[in-house]
């Protein structure tokens, strides 16, 4: 994780995320819309475009949609970044989903993060 630089808002990709964006990669089409890594403060995030028309970006460590094309993240009092689905369902807000469908979504998510921060 990077420590977070308030004056710095030239920088496009934090220096911590470019080696889980660089491993993404090998999963071929994938294109990267938006990352950070959260600072200490919030959860990593990683907004990608699978490249299939009808599908929204997806955030692939919370494994949520996102249901719009840009401005992915709101800014905190603080100056921080975060993206409000994800928050939301950290804390339990999220939609429901079947127990089967659920856990089948939380396997290939966990086996999606490890191959990005492991390889």
């Amino acid at each position: 994780m990077c420590k977070f630089n308030l004056k710095n808002d030239s920088r496009r990709i934090d220096p911590c995320m470019v080696k889980v964006i660089d491993n993404l990669q090998v999963f071929g089409k994938i294109r990267t819309l938006a990352c950070c890594c959260g600072h200490g403060k919030y959860p990593m995030t990683l907004v990608i475009d699978i490249g299939l028309s009808k599908r929204l970006p997806l955030e692939i460590f919370s494994g949520k949609q996102i249901e719009r094309k840009k401005k992915f993240y709101k800014k905190d009092k603080q100056g921080y970044y975060y993206i409000p689905e994800v928050m939301n369902a950290l804390s339990g807000e999220s939609e429901s989903k079947s127990g089967k469908n659920k856990k089948l979504e939380e396997i290939g998510n966990k086996t999606l993060v490890c191959l990005l921060l492991h390889n």
